[in-house]
């Protein structure tokens, strides 16, 4: 039986709930909710971003899973703010109330944080994105504007938090619930307070940290060039054994400094959009990449020519390094205008 969250919270749009009496409502509210979280795992976690929001706003480490300590009874008591005895859920996977329900409300469900929320602001946008498809049985989907359930987590890690991102910047939902399937998962194969178990806390403390731009400055720096680092690193060595050419690592590594550069500078006016990741720099980074270890590498493998295959991607790879460059510096060139007249 799963394990479900002991420790939710959430991020408040507009204000610190720290001082909710001085401010004035929220008008944003995202719900975050990591199955099988135990408090216990707060002092040795590695959760930058949750110990802040912890510092700044409210929050407990003594409450309890409700028993049975299993997913959807405790996902629902916590939608619906009741126990089981109460709401009716009383099974891992319950669609539906094994025990009747001591309230029913309209769409046939008991009240849920959703269906309340509706009814005091019908033009509400609300929103509840999921890893785990039984989510949708206990939020009262009738009472939401979007529901989405993310593909499978093992092949897509990233997948949530890419909607919730897309989901929040296009639609801006007054309630929105973002609800994770780990780290019980790996709880429950590599054992709840294990290395693995706390390396997952901090993979999803960063991926809270980057849908909510929480990050340090230091952390967004570092994030953005990172790759450019090492891709920068890799030529350098290639150079330093004659395993490319002068010209090509000059192409490479000039547009690596020069695209970071300008997609820093078009931040700070507020165009970065306008530079953002085209198809043909995708294509260029996938040939660059595997070209990389390749020269690294070298020698024949399986009878494959894998230098002179490594020697092809990474040519091909120099040309779109200057297409995507001139791509780049036409949508930036409107707003460079713009300064120089200014």
């Amino acid at each position: 039986m799963k394990k479900l969250l002991i420790l939710a919270f959430l991020l408040l749009g507009c204000f610190s709930m720290a001082s909710y009496a001085a401010k004035p409502k929220a008008k944003h509210v995202v719900y975050i909710g990591l199955d099988g979280w135990g408090s216990y795992s707060m002092p040795k976690a590695n959760m930058p971003t949750v110990k802040s929001l912890m510092e700044t706003g409210c929050y407990t480490m003594q409450k309890r899973t409700v028993l049975p300590s299993s997913s959807a009874v405790n996902w629902a008591s916590m939608f619906m703010g009741a126990g089981p005895e109460v709401h009716g859920y009383t099974e891992w996977g319950s669609r539906t109330p094994e025990l009747p329900s001591r309230v029913i409300v309209k769409n046939n469900i008991f009240p849920t944080i959703f269906q309340i929320y509706r009814d005091a602001n019908p033009k509400a946008e609300i929103g509840v994105l999921s890893e785990w498809a039984g989510i949708q049985f206990l939020v009262d989907t009738l009472s939401t504007n979007y529901h989405a359930i993310a593909p499978d987590y093992n092949k897509f890690p990233t997948a949530l938090c890419e909607m919730a991102e897309k989901y929040i910047k296009e639609s801006k939902p007054s309630l929105v619930a973002i609800c994770f399937d780990n780290p019980d998962h790996v709880g429950h194969k590599e054992g709840h307070d294990t290395p693995a178990y706390y390396s997952k806390l901090e993979e999803l403390d960063g991926y809270i940290a980057r849908r909510y731009n929480m990050m340090t400055n230091m952390g967004a720096f570092l994030d953005s060039v990172a790759d450019k680092l090492v891709v920068c690193s890799a030529i350098v060595v290639l150079l330093a054994f004659d395993r490319v050419d002068m010209l090509v690592a000059l192409i490479i590594v000039g547009r690596e400094i020069a695209v970071t550069a300008l997609r820093e500078w078009m931040a700070k006016i507020g165009a970065a959009a306008s530079v953002k990741v085209n198809w043909f720099g995708k294509i260029k980074t996938i040939a660059q990449m595997t070209a990389i270890p390749m020269l690294l590498f070298h020698d024949p493998l399986f009878g494959l020519p894998i230098a002179m295959i490594g020697t092809v991607l990474i040519y091909i790879a120099a040309i779109l390094t200057i297409y995507s460059m001139c791509v780049y510096m036409s949508a930036a060139w409107p707003h460079l205008q713009r300064q120089d007249e200014k």
